[in-house]
């Protein structure tokens, strides 16, 4: 063995490191600000989805069950589907729901339709005033229903539309927010492509249904959810525009459950699962669109 084998110092063992805790940019969180912040994320979510959790436990629960029990009891004892039969009895709900359906229906396309039309028109074609017709679908923006009411009452009672569902459409057939949502998403989109189009001899419609409208699904699926919640949560208009009780919305007869002097807490948590199942439904079925937003334009190979 030689001299210097003998005189070589033992190795250290390597230490192991603690994994770094990183966030989506590669900068290193402490502990403790990730237990904050999923401390708040779980008071937020508690905050929304508690209310409707706890609504969906009250409408499983029978009528031998206290829901003012103290503590109160989260989980239903004896689980029924009761309540949602005493729904139907009690009001026409189905028919209810279809007219709301119809209503939300035809609010989304026409947002739809309209709000890629205008968007389109205002974000890529050349014309004068485009500016102003812009500033003026922001300035409709701060306008609040509540002050043109009146006026859009009148309007349909010229028009002959009073206690029909195509009265309750029009006043939300297209929306600001949604023609600008629209607007930004062209906006967005790499003006070489269009370019491209156009020296292929592609006119204005050929771009807007060919290259600009497939590039914009997931602002086209949030104008459809805007569109169809409006028009499915909406109360106070179909409420003054409608007084045939066959033509009501489901909002207006869900308002029927409450009784005069005494509600069943039980019945009016069934029928407000009711109105947000469509909703849920809506939501699952374009969420992969959705999150996608207004930044989707981009080029794709």
């Amino acid at each position: 063995m030689s001299v210097l084998e003998k005189t070589r110092a033992p190795e250290k063992p390597a230490v192991a490191r603690e994994p770094r805790v990183t966030d989506e940019h590669g900068r290193r969180v402490r502990v403790g600000e990730l237990v904050l912040r999923y401390v708040l994320l779980l008071a937020v979510l508690a905050l929304t989805i508690g209310p409707f959790l706890w609504q969906l436990s009250t409408s499983l629960k029978g009528p031998t069950e206290d829901i003012y029990s103290s503590p109160p009891t989260f989980l239903p004892g004896d689980p029924t589907l009761h309540n949602y039969a005493r729904v139907a009895d009690t009001i026409p709900v189905w028919d209810y729901a279809l007219n709301s359906l119809k209503v939300a229906t035809a609010n989304v396309v026409t947002n739809c339709v309209g709000s890629a039309l205008a968007g389109y028109a205002l974000a890529r074609l050349r014309y004068r005033g485009r500016r102003v017709a812009t500033l003026a679908f922001i300035l409709a923006m701060l306008v609040p229903v509540e002050g043109i009411i009146i006026a859009q009452f009148t309007t349909m009672r010229e028009l002959g539309l009073n206690n029909t569902l195509i009265g309750v459409v029009l006043p939300g057939c297209i929306g600001a927010m949604n023609v600008l949502l629209m607007r930004n998403a062209f906006l967005n989109l790499p003006y070489e492509i269009e370019e491209a189009a156009f020296v292929d001899g592609a006119n204005a419609w050929q771009r807007f249904l060919r290259i600009a409208l497939p590039s914009v699904k997931g602002t086209l699926a949030v104008v459809a959810i805007f569109a169809f919640m409006g028009a499915w949560d909406d109360f106070l208009w179909p409420l003054i525009v409608l007084s045939d009780p066959s033509k009501f919305t489901l909002t207006i007869g869900l308002n029927y459950l409450h009784g005069t002097f005494a509600n069943d807490e039980r019945l009016v948590a069934a029928g407000t699962i009711i109105a947000v199942a469509p909703l849920i439904a809506l939501f699952a079925c374009l969420q992969r669109y959705f999150f996608r937003g207004v930044g989707e334009g981009a080029v794709k190979g």
